[in-house]
């Protein structure tokens, strides 16, 4: 059981990683003339402009959370997967 949850946990943070590194390459990708491409994404969510108010009186709440999917993003995770299972 500990090696299975010890797994997931390892397979987890390696998709944040990539997921963060493709976000890099992502960056350093726009404006090129030849990888702008891997720049080319879209975003969807919450608004964190105009969050999801919650307001109990005593307490007031706002959520928002954005997702900013790129190509660069979505090869970088897909790689990660793959030295998951390697591994």
């Amino acid at each position: 059981m500990a090696r299975r949850a010890k797994s997931t946990i390892t397979l987890v943070i390696l998709i944040a990683f990539g997921a963060v590194i493709g976000s890099v390459l992502a960056e350093l990708a726009r404006g090129s003339r030849y990888f702008d491409w891997l720049s080319f994404g879209r975003q969807f969510g919450i608004s964190t402009e105009n969050p999801l108010s919650l307001n109990l009186g005593v307490l007031s709440l706002k959520f928002g959370l954005m997702f900013h999917i790129t190509v660069a993003t979505v090869l970088s995770v897909i790689v990660t997967v793959f030295v998951y299972k390697r591994i």
